[in-house]
């Protein structure tokens, strides 16, 4: 039994040893542009492996940092996939085809519950005006 764990634990380490060790990938662009008084700032870097990154951006209505920019990076297949995307009050928006798509609606909504979402949108609308007179007098 003791023969078969020091055969397993040597078969461990000379499998680690022959496992291959990764490249270091150079970078062939880094920029950055630290906050103005304006707050702007932007970054910009790309790698010999075909990854880049760019975005720039600036602060916000509420004091926070709005910024659009992409990446991308090569895929297995050697294609390019590639993210743009915007950040700001309204949250973090990424356009991409790598992203998924809902399915189109698979039936149409009956004119029934078209009226209903209607009549109760309207109905929202009506309390609104009154909870705001009451709150005037």
């Amino acid at each position: 039994m003791k023969l078969a764990v020091i055969l397993a634990l040597v078969a461990v380490a000379v499998a680690d040893k022959l496992a291959p060790v990764p490249l270091p990938v150079a970078i062939l662009r880094s920029q950055q542009v630290n906050p103005d008084e304006f707050g702007a700032h932007s970054s910009d870097f790309e790698a010999e492996n075909g990854i880049q990154f760019q975005f720039a951006g600036n602060e916000g209505v509420g004091g926070g940092s709005n910024m659009a920019g992409s990446w991308s990076y090569l895929q297995e297949d050697g294609s390019v996939a590639t993210v743009q995307f915007v950040a700001d009050e309204n949250g973090f928006q990424p356009q991409s085809d790598l992203l998924p798509v809902a399915p189109a609606f698979p039936h149409p909504i009956p004119q029934f519950v078209l009226d209903q979402i209607a009549f109760a949108a309207e109905e929202d609308k009506r309390k609104a005006k009154v909870g705001e007179a009451a709150a005037t007098e």
